[in-house]
Order: C-alpha cells, then sequence, then structure tokens
C-alpha cells in the first residue's frame, strides 16, 4: 500500500489573520497555509494570489469589503501554482495578470499541476467543485510592469527564478512594501518541486537591494519591520542554499536519489524541522535539486503518477 502525502494527515483549520500594513496594503495569512495579499488604490482593489478555491477566496473578499468598497479589478498571480490561483473567479476581476513565463507555464503543465496539487494537499482545496478550470492571465507581461491605482504607483517585477521561472512581486515603490509570493517564505518550508536552485539566491538578493520596510512571504506571517523583512529573507536564502549544497554533495559521491533524500532530510531537519510543511516537501525539493545538479537544468512536470511514486519511493 502506498504511503500517504504527509499533507494528508494535515487536517487542522489555521487561524486566518489580516494584518494593516499601510493605508493601501493587507496581508491575508493563516499560520503557514498560503497567503493573499490585497493592495487598495485610489479608485480599485489589487489582489496577490487568490487562495485555492472561489469558497475559500470569498473570506478574502470578505475581509476587503471590511475595510473598502472599491471592485477588486486586478488579480495578479505571483506564479502558476493551482493553489495560488484557481480562487481567481470569486473576485470577477477585470483582469488577471501574469508574467509570459507563468503563462507558458500554465500551457506546458497547469493541468498537471492542478491535478497532483488536489490530490497532495486535499485541505488547501475546501470545496474543490467549485473551481471552474485553469486561471487562465488577460495580461502578460515580461520583466517589469506598472499598474496605478489611481495616484498610488504598484510596480510588477520579474526579479529572476527562484520558486518557478514566472515569479512576480508586487513592489509600493513610495511606501517600499513588497509582495513576494512564494519566493520568501517566513518559519514555513520553501516547495521547491519547480524551484531554479542555482538563481534563487541571487533573485533574494535583489529583493534585498529593493530594501523593503514590509514584505508579505509566501507562507507565514507578514514581515512588517525591516529586521523581519531580513529574517525572512536569510531564512530563505539559507534553507535552500544548505538543502542544494547537500544534495550536490551527495550526487558528487555517487549516491542515489533515496540515500540523499534521507541525508539531506536528517542533515536539515534541526534547523529547519520545526518549519511547516517540512515533511511534505522535501520529497519534492530533494527530488528537484538532484535533477538540477545532474541532467535536468529545467523542472520536470510534477503529475500525479509521479508524485505517488516518487513520495513511495521515498518515504516508504
Amino acid at each position: 500500500m502506498s504511503k500517504a502525502f504527509a499533507s494528508q494527515a494535515d487536517l487542522q483549520e489555521k487561524q486566518v489573520s489580516f494584518t494593516r500594513l499601510s493605508d493601501n496594503a493587507y496581508a491575508y495569512t493563516a499560520e503557514g497555509d498560503p497567503n493573499t495579499g490585497v493592495i487598495i488604490g485610489d479608485d480599485a482593489v489589487l489582489v496577490i494570489d487568490t487562495q485555492a478555491t472561489p469558497v475559500m477566496a470569498q473570506d478574502v473578499i470578505a475581509r476587503i469589503r471590511g475595510v473598502t468598497d472599491l471592485p477588486v479589478k486586478y488579480v495578479l498571480m505571483s506564479h502558476y501554482h493551482a493553489v495560488r490561483v484557481l480562487g481567481a473567479s470569486a473576485y470577477q476581476p477585470q483582469e488577471i495578470i501574469a508574467s509570459q513565463d507563468t503563462y507558458e507555464l500554465i500551457v506546458e503543465r497547469g493541468a498537471q499541476d492542478m491535478q497532483s496539487e488536489i490530490e497532495r494537499f486535499p485541505r488547501l482545496f475546501r470545496a474543490v467543485e467549485t473551481i471552474p478550470g485553469l486561471t487562465w492571465p488577460t495580461i502578460t507581461f515580461q520583466g517589469e510592469m506598472t499598474l496605478w491605482l489611481g495616484k498610488l504607483e504598484v510596480k510588477l517585477l520579474q526579479l529572476g527564478r527562484g520558486h518557478t521561472k514566472g515569479d512576480t512581486v508586487a513592489w509600493l515603490p513610495q511606501q517600499r512594501i513588497l509582495f513576494s509570493g512564494d519566493l520568501v517564505e517566513f518559519d514555513a518550508t520553501p516547495y521547491a518541486g519547480d524551484a531554479y536552485f542555482n538563481d534563487w539566491p541571487q533573485t533574494l538578493d535583489r529583493i534585498a537591494a529593493l530594501q523593503p520596510s514590509a514584505l508579505v512571504p509566501g507562507r507565514g506571517a507578514a514581515l512588517t519591520t525591516p529586521a523581519m523583512v531580513q529574517a525572512g529573507l536569510a531564512g530563505t536564502r539559507a534553507f535552500v542554499s544548505d538543502l542544494y549544497a547537500n544534495v550536490k554533495a551527495g550526487a558528487a559521491a555517487g549516491r542515489d536519489l533515496r540515500t540523499i533524500y534521507k541525508d539531506t532530510h536528517a542533515a536539515l531537519k534541526p534547523k529547519y524541522g520545526q518549519w511547516v510543511i517540512y515533511d511534505h516537501c522535501m520529497p519534492f525539493d530533494v527530488s528537484r535539486a538532484l535533477d538540477e545538479a545532474t541532467e535536468y537544468r529545467d523542472p520536470r512536470i510534477w503529475t500525479a503518477e509521479r508524485d505517488k511514486a516518487m513520495w513511495e519511493a521515498l518515504e516508504s
């Protein structure tokens, strides 16, 4: 019998917080579950990452309506993962924005990703039957795009590859507030199944160079001071670097995936084992790291079948 995903035993509902970072910026967080960012301009609202289903998005909408009656005109997909984007229809946005790289990933692997994510982590897809299908952007860009919400400037930036090749951050330059998507996590294990380990630390350096005074990570509490921002960046950078170094050392020694996984899981657990979803992420993270360290520059597509085969091989 196959060993169930660690996340299939994760059934406890999390306490939601809706944190005000400024007159214009809010963070919807839930103890390590996927975060949503909200930017309120003079005439419209931008939502960054939507929650996983339209029913789950309704709670975000209720929080928004507690602070503004302005329409949600824009949704930004920080990247393509299903848990981030499949609630978009609930907002009835005028436009859904993504990087061109994210669009290409949806074309290439969006359907497979949707199936695999739902099977991996069912609690994060409450009322899954309400998802109308894949979320497709109506606007794509490359590199940089500026939105004006009245007089409020919002920069959408691709600062480099990391969590995926399409990663996009939202930046309020007037207030130095950044919404990072899963490029940055806080007290939460980065999922790296679609990552670029060689690139990710440099991308974090580019985020640091903006000198954010506050940052909304992909998972974990809103980082409300420069010191907290630095801690979030440092923790994410350390995890990515430590994991990749361990995997590369195992590959250089000629060890197989299962041995490298067991060694890396044990080596990193004292430092990161208390972070949420550690046991869930590690098989995917090590598998991708070994791919990148050996023969696959770009991430292979995760299907539900590949998920299960990998999990059983490493966790049995």
